[in-house]
């Protein structure tokens, strides 16, 4: 049971480790990006249409990023071309892709909710030959997916770029202080726009993990706010990497000990279904304790 667990909790982590890290990054920049459920679950979308057009999971992953890095951009553009508020802009760009994804589906497709996509081709899984039956740790490393890794690859490769490069070291600028880093001759908004493309891409990375994977369907509402659950993730890591990703590591353990209850029986699964969220409110009220003893220590 407690492989199963491990497994599962794993499996669930990865697209709430690719949101985040994108929110992660835009946080950094200066922005914070409400709109990580939109660009999942266009992502999402675009993974599962191409991947069932072209039968190749590899192109639907590209095609997952590469929708969710157009509907970051744009996002980011809204907010620092057009001057537009940042919550109210990310709630608005949901609202959109929910309600734009839900005529699509009904007009085009004559259906309501689920996609079933022909030919979608889902994401492979990679057994380690002689760890997969070793307790524990074969639940640890035999049996994920190619998306799986690249999180795991991801949350270094993040830690790197935003301490180690010369982009990350400027985004972190414009994250602490825009007006300084114009007056230093940086291009506050390119970078911003730039951090929201990435933002995006990996959300969308996150999308397409969640259609093309043990699903191998599209569903208006599968994204089920692990949007905001990655918002919560990476506002409880103070937008590093790192933390970020532990922080989403315990949801998808809350996730999968509710799916594991609800198995089990003997539980409201409406009840049990909230174990995850009910997490998310304990840690945002944890991470709000928290600051406000920091600022209280700053303050003395």
């Amino acid at each position: 049971m407690i492989d199963q667990v491990i497994a599962a909790a794993l499996t669930l982590s990865v697209p709430l480790v690719l949101a985040a890290l994108g929110g992660a990054v835009h946080r950094q920049a200066g922005v914070v990006n409400i709109g990580l459920e939109g660009q999942m679950l266009v992502g999402a979308l675009l993974g599962a249409l191409v991947s069932g057009a072209t039968r190749s999971w590899e192109l639907g992953v590209l095609a997952g990023a590469g929708a969710g890095g157009a509907v970051g951009w744009l996002m980011s553009v809204t907010i620092t071309r057009l001057r537009a508020n940042e919550i109210i802009a990310g709630l608005g760009f949901n609202t959109v892709v929910l309600g734009v994804i839900g005529y699509w589906l009904r007009a085009s497709q004559d259906v309501s909710g689920t996609l079933q996509v022909e030919g979608l081709e889902r994401l492979p899984t990679w057994v380690v030959p002689g760890v997969a039956d070793v307790p524990v740790l074969g639940a640890l490393v035999s049996g994920k997916s190619p998306l799986f890794w690249l999180a795991v690859v991801l949350v270094g490769a993040c830690a790197w770029t935003l301490d180690g490069t010369r982009w990350g070291l400027r985004v972190r600028a414009v994250g602490a202080s825009p007006v300084a880093s114009a007056s230093l001759g940086l291009r506050t908004r390119g970078l911003q726009d730039s951090a929201g493309t990435v933002a995006g891409v990996l959300a969308g990375l996150g999308g397409a993990s969640l259609s093309l994977g043990a699903v191998g369907l599209f569903n208006e509402n599968m994204t089920a706010g692990r949007g905001f659950v990655a918002m919560a993730a990476f506002y409880f890591g103070r937008a590093r990497p790192l933390p970020t990703a532990l922080a989403c590591l315990l949801f998808g353990t809350f996730d999968a000990i509710q799916a594991r209850l609800q198995i089990g029986g003997g539980y409201s699964a409406s009840l049990i279904q909230t174990l995850p969220y009910v997490a998310v409110v304990v840690v945002l009220a944890l991470t709000g304790v928290r600051s406000s003893r920091r600022r209280a220590r700053a303050a003395a």
